[in-house]
């Protein structure tokens, strides 16, 4: 039974590939999960539709995804606010005409260094780079498929790199359960030199960035320079300040937030409540502003909110299907299997390659980074403890494992919210993407294989 656990992120990808559907393939991919799971506990299979719809219920249930939900239905209504204000297009020739933006590779510069400079959370970075930069690509003929990669493939190695925020929390959690030489704090942060898909990723951004290049299915985005946002070309500018301050609102909500939640601790704080609570904020601000600048009354600003929300409700509704998928796989044991692939008879200069392939793996059939970390872990550490590994570096490849699937997985949560920031179709920004981090994967496998040769 083992083996069918693989079943449902299979037809995911498959129906994703022959019929270009995300929302089909993700509820065909729950179902035959919960097929799977019906079928194992003897109850009817009739009852499968039934468990499917429920299982999605329960998912909305969760506090955590439900924030999640609610924050990008918010998001909707922010980007509506500060769009349909002319505050975008006023920020745009604020930054062109100051000379910061003025070329093509200023602007990637930006974008990269709000990215890396939004460290405390990977969505809020995203987030922020993504409604800065929208109207940037689109002034300088780039695609919004280039900002997707280039906010997708910042935000994530940043995060897990620099470490004072959720991930890192989360992490130390995790590794606290085991006896190790070092503690848990030093382990973490003596990865930092071995994070190579992270560091790697991060250095091709940078290279797009300077040389202005672009390769593989990107270069025919440049072409099209499709987007999902096309009111930013008509909206007249106004002033700079209607998209400044909800930003500045939400970023500083956002540290002030994960203190209160984390009770003056930055990384004990919930990154889900505080980029909820800073995005109603933002919200809250920019509807005020919007009244009383006169731009809109009640009525106006209302209808604008819940026009933005009403064009990421599909986006919305795959990044829901794809907690549920998440939710379904993880009780299914399909990590758990996929984890198996790494074995007990492998040579020692095999074990870290072979465990950032299971890590890409998994979260490549699973749709989640972190998921990978509580699967791989367990693993991972108790071979420090037999073997006489350096955790540094087997923690490293964990890492850098689950970030590489999810860059490539087109089921990920984490992708969709890097769609919805740019402003990109869903499936153009995996097409995209995945040349890029395939080939930072292979060099990263050929590197812990050398690294290992070395160290072991």
């Amino acid at each position: 039974m083992d083996w069918l656990s693989i079943l449902p992120p299979i037809i995911a990808i498959t129906v994703v590939l022959w019929k270009k559907e995300v929302i089909l393939a993700l509820l065909l991919s729950i179902f035959s999960a919960e097929f799977l799971l019906t079928f194992n506990s003897q109850v009817s299979l009739l009852a499968t539709p039934i468990n499917t719809i429920e299982r999605i219920v329960s998912t909305v249930g969760d506090a955590g995804n439900a924030r999640i939900l609610i924050f990008s239905l918010m998001v909707g209504a922010l980007l509506a606010f500060i769009r349909d204000s002319g505050g975008v297009a006023a920020m745009v020739n604020k930054l062109i005409g100051s000379g910061i933006a003025s070329t093509k590779r200023r602007v990637g510069g930006i974008t990269m260094f709000t990215g890396i400079a939004v460290f405390i959370e990977s969505n809020l970075s995203v987030l922020t780079a993504g409604i800065l930069a929208r109207g940037l690509f689109d002034k300088f003929k780039m695609s919004r498929a280039r900002l997707a990669y280039v906010i997708d493939s910042t935000s994530a190695p940043v995060c897990i790199l620099i470490l004072l925020n959720g991930w890192g929390a989360y992490i130390l959690a995790l590794l606290s359960t085991y006896e190790l030489e070092q503690n848990p704090l030093e382990i973490l942060w003596s990865t930092l030199p071995y994070n190579v898909y992270a560091w790697l990723t991060l250095v091709v951004v940078a290279y797009t960035i300077v040389t202005d290049r672009v390769h593989g299915p990107m270069k025919q985005a440049e072409v099209d320079l499709h987007s999902t946002d096309t009111k930013l070309t008509v909206t007249e500018a106004s002033k700079a300040r209607f998209m400044l301050v909800p930003m500045m609102v939400m970023i500083g909500g956002m540290l002030g937030f994960m203190l209160w939640t984390g009770n003056g601790d930055l990384t004990a704080g919930s990154g889900s409540k505080s980029v909820l609570y800073a995005t109603f904020l933002a919200c809250i601000v920019a509807y005020i502003m919007l009244v009383f600048a006169k731009k809109t009354d009640h009525k106006g600003a209302f209808k604008m909110g819940f026009n933005g929300m009403s064009e990421l409700l599909p986006l919305v509704t795959i990044v829901l299907l794809s907690i549920t998928l998440g939710a379904s796989l993880k009780e299914l044991g399909t990590g758990t299997f996929v984890a198996g692939i790494v074995g007990n008879h492998l040579a020692l200069y095999l074990i870290v390659p072979m465990l950032f392939v299971a890590g890409g793996i998994i979260s490549f059939t699973t749709g989640t980074s972190w998921g990978t970390f509580a699967i791989l872990i367990p693993i991972g550490m108790p071979l420090v403890q037999s073997l006489g590994l350096p955790p540094e570096i087997v923690l490293a490849a964990i890492l850098g494992g689950g970030i590489f699937g999810d860059h490539c997985s087109p089921i990920s949560d984490t992708t969709a919210i890097s769609s919805l920031a740019a402003g990109c179709d869903l499936l153009t920004h995996v097409r995209t993407q995945l040349p890029y981090a395939l080939a930072v994967g292979g060099v990263t496998i050929a590197a812990y294989i050398g690294i290992s040769l070395v160290a072991f």
